[in-house]
């Protein structure tokens, strides 16, 4: 395949992500949208963990979590962030890097509302990424806020989302003998044009 078609045509990468995301969710039997996201420390450590991935957007990519946690305050304090979403089904995949932003807004408070009632409440109870006594701790803090917030509680001030503003999307698909399909679109800042390069397996 020397010009892009089939599964990689297009002009618009969030577009190729968002189709080839609806097809994971027909074939992939758990969490379709889970992404492993890779954050650097204060020392330059790398850290990874898996999130699901919650909004494509026209040029960004959303997430949500507790501010207090370590992928958190490594997010803040790097301001930047990589992701790769994998789908062992399809035998594709789609690596992300770019810059971040916080999404504390409207947005934010539609998706925690949305949520069930018994992860609105979990997101009041958990101190995340902090040393926990005794799961009974957890769930007694669980009964806490919960007589304290009632059925209806609102957005934590410390639980909001992130969007990446990507600088480097990679689309991969698995090929014969290790032939794999790669197409990397790079930007050099958030309003520039993308450039699409065909990669090497």
């Amino acid at each position: 395949m020397s010009e892009r078609g089939g599964i990689f045509a297009g002009d618009d990468p969030f577009v190729i992500a968002r189709n080839w995301l609806a097809e994971a969710e027909k074939t992939e039997p758990n969490d379709p949208n889970a992404i492993a996201l890779s954050t650097v420390d204060a020392d330059g450590l790398p850290n990874a963990r898996m999130v699901l991935l919650k909004d494509i957007e026209d040029d960004a990519f959303v997430f949500y979590t507790n501010y207090g946690s370590a992928k958190a305050q490594e997010l803040d304090q790097s301001g930047k962030a990589a992701f790769v979403m994998h789908w062992k089904s399809l035998r594709r995949q789609i690596r992300v890097r770019g810059m971040i932003e916080r999404e504390e807004g409207p947005q934010a408070d539609a998706y925690y509302a949305s949520r069930s009632l018994k992860s609105r409440l979990g997101a009041w109870a958990s101190h995340q990424s902090q040393p926990l006594a005794s799961r009974a701790a957890l769930m007694a803090e669980v009964a806490k806020v919960t007589a304290t917030h009632g059925t209806n509680p609102s957005r934590p001030p410390f639980w909001g989302g992130y969007r990446i503003w990507p600088t480097e999307i990679e689309f991969w698909a698995d090929g014969a003998f290790r032939l794999h399909d790669r197409f990397r679109w790079s930007k050099g800042e958030k309003n520039d044009s993308w450039s699409v390069t065909r990669l090497n397996p």
